[in-house]
């Protein structure tokens, strides 16, 4: 209990109860967003600064249900297929919501979902030049997520599998090699389908996982997202304690010593 108590969940300087970040989107109303959010115990948020309303007070803001001041919202590019929307897009967040720490997505492909590495390097790159703390989405190429690092990322946020699919972590060796390469935090992003995979996650070492689709796609999506919370929480806690090795053979679970 106390290694869990002095284990510190820090990015980009700032210090986070929750290992676990919570998308905004694919929910019914804003409430249920909430409902989920708190039941999740996350208190960080991710919001598409060009799908959800969190600055236009004619319509319904987001911020009227989810307190900003309690929880950390993080500035997205979701929908952004060229690294010039993106950078148009956060630079426009901090423009008018004063929003510094951001994650990047450049998307390549619209079947795929898969990130444009290269425009991502390129305005990864470019944001940190100007005073964002920039959080990537990328794929789980462990060169490229290097290449992410030297540019100045925040955190490198490599997806388990296509975003929505709920496919959960389809290439463990690679997330592993970033894990043990990366000085920055690591979390898995995209493709996580339920509980167990972000438990497996953890146990792998992740700082921590972004979870969206999985929650506000379940049928009952508060109940999902209270499963998320001890899914992480039990996740990393079997991390720390360091897995039994694995055998080849079985072995004895009883003493083998002093038979009657």
């Amino acid at each position: 209990m106390d290694k869990l108590k002095k284990d510190i969940f820090k990015v980009a300087g700032k210090i986070l109860k929750s290992r676990l970040i919570v998308g905004t989107g694919k929910y019914k109303n804003f409430s249920e967003t909430a409902k989920a959010v708190y039941a999740s115990g996350a208190d960080m948020v991710t919001v598409a600064v060009r799908r959800v309303n969190i600055l236009d007070k004619k319509k319904p803001l987001l911020s009227d249900y989810l307190d900003p001041n309690k929880i950390t919202y993080l500035p997205n590019t979701a929908g952004c297929f060229s690294s010039k929307e993106a950078l148009r897009t956060l630079r426009l967040a901090r423009e008018m919501g004063g929003w510094k720490l951001v994650k990047l997505e450049v998307i390549g492909d619209k079947k795929t979902l898969y990130p444009n590495m290269i425009e991502t390097i390129e305005s990864t790159k470019t944001l940190v030049k100007e005073g964002f703390k920039v959080m990537v989405y990328c794929t789980d190429d462990p060169i490229l997520a290097r290449k992410l690092e030297d540019c100045g990322a925040s955190a490198i946020m490599p997806l388990a599998s296509p975003i929505g699919s709920g496919l959960g972590i389809k290439n463990k060796t690679n997330i592993s090699l970033i894990i043990n390469q990366s000085k920055i935090p690591v979390i898995v992003d995209a493709g996580i389908g339920t509980a167990s995979d972000a438990t497996i996650a953890m146990e792998l070492g992740c700082d921590g996982v972004l979870i969206n689709s999985a929650i506000a796609n379940a049928k009952k999506p508060i109940l999902m997202a209270t499963a998320f919370k001890d899914a992480v929480i039990s996740g990393r806690a079997a991390f720390l304690a360091g897995r039994m090795s694995k055998n080849s053979f079985a072995k004895p679970s009883s003493p083998s010593k002093g038979l009657i």
